[in-house]
């Protein structure tokens, strides 16, 4: 008997009695090996216009078992081999049309300039001359708002948004609170978009996805449940169940940029009520009863219901969210068309400052190159772990007492412990920007100005302009409540 790549050469004639098919394999007696599928797709940005990216089946051995995970940009090195393929198991026929894989012989993980937010992965090693030109950035004054200038330098204003973006990219520190390792703090910052049409929502999406290590840019209206979560289908050749993986495992500790957020349907907005707390995925169909990780940070964007946001309605109304789903994310911005000569002019000036070649290009350059903020990002993230001295902790807890007593009426909650961890989270993202191993004051009443802005704007109630927390937590306000109590008592 012949063993060769794990297929098994059955001998056709018994040496003793002559006769044919009559060998069984003794199973007690044989040794196994590894064996291991795994689907290979070519890059999103190598695919040319207009086509689908091609895909092809790997089949690793041995070592190479378990050596890549889903997500992963690897290059391999193996033998392209075609399989036939029966009409039928029991005749020998086959058909015209072979099965195409490649036995994998090596594998490596590409290490870009892209960041890691692996804790104990193989780092990016910079030299001495990066490193000197990155702590000559964050010793500047105004070190953050030059990133916030560097990042998207394309889209003009919009600087609150940028910096929560950045705030995201930059993401905070990961702690664990068990000694197994399972109980953890989220550290991903989400952000959502919402807002009127030609407001660069989409724009900044694409300006994520292509700093972003890992990860997926999908649109909800193309997405369904299984394509972000995961997949279980049989396969072929073993008729055993196997398991996919979805956007939202793809992009494990990277971002996930969803696009169209507001056009997903309600089964996969239900999936990401988990993904979006615990950063799992609990699987159980056709007998797979598994938890995948991811530990993903979520940028979405949305349009009103009636493509044009009204000031008139609370958030909820707007965009047609579920309550829960909503009050999972960390900030969230309405980005508003409003008309304003002078801001109208300041943009016509910068989108032809795009365009034409006449003009100044000094004023549209931005500070810092897409690679140095890339490398920058990259070197803060696997470097610097900010902790809490006490008196960002006195600043914490006393900004969270203020925000629960913005109305001073006690019938409405401004603030949950959800946006004290978010304070939290921005914090040490603002302190990384920084390069500091400490989180600052500074850092915490920058990370306040974050919060507050984005409350006033999302978490306001439109019919008595106090902000009320309700709006979000459960989709009415605190007012409206109260009054279909009394109504009905």
């Amino acid at each position: 008997m012949r063993l060769e790549n794990a297929k098994v050469e059955e001998p056709k004639d018994c040496e003793r009695c002559r006769k044919k098919n009559t060998m069984d394999i003794q199973h007690n007696l044989c040794v196994f090996t590894d064996k291991q599928f795994v689907k290979f797709q070519e890059l999103p940005e190598k695919v040319p216009e207009g086509e689908t990216p091609q895909s092809i089946s790997i089949v690793c051995y041995d070592m190479n078992v378990d050596e890549m995970r889903p997500g992963d940009r690897v290059e391999i090195v193996g033998i392209y081999r075609a399989q036939p393929v029966r009409m039928q198991r029991s005749r020998r026929t086959i058909r015209s049309i072979f099965n195409t894989y490649v036995d994998l012989i090596s594998s490596k993980i590409i290490k870009d300039n892209r960041y890691t937010n692996t804790i104990g992965d193989e780092k990016i090693a910079f030299n001495d001359d990066q490193r000197r030109e990155f702590f000559r950035m964050a010793q500047q004054p105004n070190s953050v708002d030059e990133l916030v200038k560097s990042f998207a330098p394309s889209i003009f204003g919009n600087d609150d948004v940028k910096k929560g973006v950045l705030c995201q990219l930059f993401g905070g520190c990961e702690k664990r609170f068990s000694q197994s390792g399972r109980g953890r703090f989220r550290s991903d910052i989400n952000i959502c978009l919402v807002g009127d049409p030609s407001t660069a929502k989409s724009q900044l999406l694409q300006q994520v996805h292509k700093i972003a290590p890992r990860g997926i840019y999908t649109s909800g209206k193309g997405s369904t449940a299984v394509g972000l979560t995961a997949n279980v289908r049989k396969d072929p050749e073993t008729n055993e169940y196997i398991l996919e993986s979805g956007a939202l495992v793809l992009s494990d500790k990277g971002i996930c940029c969803i696009d169209e957020f507001d056009k997903m349907d309600d089964n996969s907005r239900t999936i990401l009520l988990e993904a979006m707390e615990q950063q799992t995925i609990s699987i159980a169909k056709a007998g797979i009863v598994c938890s995948l990780n991811s530990r993903t940070a979520i940028l979405a964007a949305a349009n009103p219901v009636n493509s044009r946001y009204n000031p008139k309605k609370s958030v909820v109304e707007n965009i047609n969210l579920p309550p829960a789903l909503l009050s999972r994310f960390d900030l969230i911005y309405i980005m508003l068309d409003k008309a304003n000569e002078v801001y109208d002019t300041q943009l016509a000036h910068h989108i032809l400052g795009l365009y034409s070649s006449n003009t100044d290009r000094k004023e549209t350059m931005p500070p810092f190159s897409k690679t140095l903020l890339t490398n920058y990002i990259t070197f803060a993230r696997q470097e610097y772990y900010p902790q809490l001295t006490e008196q960002s902790c006195a600043k914490l807890s006393d900004a969270y007492v203020q925000l629960r007593n913005l109305n001073n009426d006690k019938k409405s909650i401004t603030a949950t412990p959800r946006q004290l961890e978010s304070l939290i989270r921005t914090s040490e993202a603002l302190a990384k920007m920084r390069l500091s191993s400490t989180v600052e004051p500074e850092d915490v009443e920058v990370a306040i100005n974050l919060m507050r802005t984005a409350i006033k704007q999302s978490a306001t109630d439109p019919r008595t302009g106090l902000i009320d927390m309700d709006v979000i937590v459960t989709g009415r306000t605190a007012a409206s409540r109260i009054k279909v109590s009394t109504t009905f008592n």
